[in-house]
């Protein structure tokens, strides 16, 4: 295994099929030599892959060995819910949650219990305590349905204070949004890791349509680059090329870690580890 000195962690969404169950353990595999903090698996709208995220914790904590981080949403989920949930994540052995508010499925009308993110967080230090080490979202570029980036802000900073342990931030391509954030994270005296968040560029269509839904901006000389590239390897190369440039940044500006959304892809993000040792 390789001792990596720059801290990493995976993101990981469940797969459907055995097949993809069978790739998903062997692409952790792959990671798990660059020593990453946590995999972390993300949790369906309105909880609809909330099975598939246990099973996959399941799995990377007992067939591949590593530390399992499970996201849990709030929205759509009754306090018996996710207290049936907890339980379980302490019976697997998991000990680290994203606590997000998540999204509702589409013609599912019930919101339940918990709103907002805040209220989930809050629920989860009440029933379990310090257990889990619970990382929140945040969101450099504004969540996408937020009033104003004041309000965004000060929902980012209402849950530091109801006892987030750290931060991840949506995916971006210009570290100066990044900076910008930390600094106004100072100005509360905020002091929680917040790791940045970084997508590698894999299919450009793709990327545009994720940065749309969450509030990510691609700067529009490099969409303009990307855009007259004209086969998908050329895309992928030049996207290792600049994503790389920008985590060197990140860690050269004082980033505690760096999270890679894979997208179940051992490329581009092992190409963009490789670049930085």
């Amino acid at each position: 295994m390789e001792n990596n000195s720059k801290s990493l962690s995976f993101e990981f969404f469940p797969p459907k099929t055995e097949i993809g169950k069978r790739k998903l353990i062997e692409l952790t595999h792959s990671l798990k030599r660059y020593s990453p903090e946590y995999f972390s698996v993300t949790f369906g709208a309105g909880g609809s892959t909330k099975e598939g995220t246990i099973d996959t914790c399941k799995s990377l904590i007992v067939d591949a060995q590593v530390d399992a981080c499970a996201h849990i949403s709030g929205i759509g989920s009754t306090k018996k819910d996710i207290k049936e949930l907890l339980k379980i994540y302490q019976t697997i052995g998991v000990t680290r949650l994203v606590v997000l508010r998540g999204d509702l499925p589409s013609g599912f009308g019930r919101i339940g219990d918990f709103p907002y993110a805040l209220d989930l967080l809050n629920f989860i230090k009440a029933e379990t305590d310090e257990y889990f080490r619970i990382e929140i979202a945040a969101y450099p570029e504004v969540h996408p349905e937020a009033i104003n980036p004041k309000q965004d802000f000060e929902n980012f900073v209402a849950k530091v204070n109801a006892g987030a342990d750290g931060a991840i931030t949506q995916f971006f391509y210009q570290e100066g949004v990044y900076l910008d954030f930390i600094n106004e994270c100072a100005k509360k005296n905020i002091n929680i890791p917040i790791v940045p968040g970084i997508m590698p560029i894999h299919d450009l269509e793709a990327n545009i349509r994720m940065a749309n839904g969450c509030g990510a901006r691609i700067p529009k000389d490099l969409l303009n680059k990307l855009e007259i590239i004209e086969n998908n390897e050329d895309l992928i190369k030049y996207g290792i090329e600049i994503v790389t440039q920008l985590c060197e940044k990140l860690y050269s500006y004082g980033a505690p870690s760096i999270h890679f959304y894979t997208i179940n892809r051992l490329e581009p993000t092992k190409a963009i580890i490789s670049a930085l040792k």
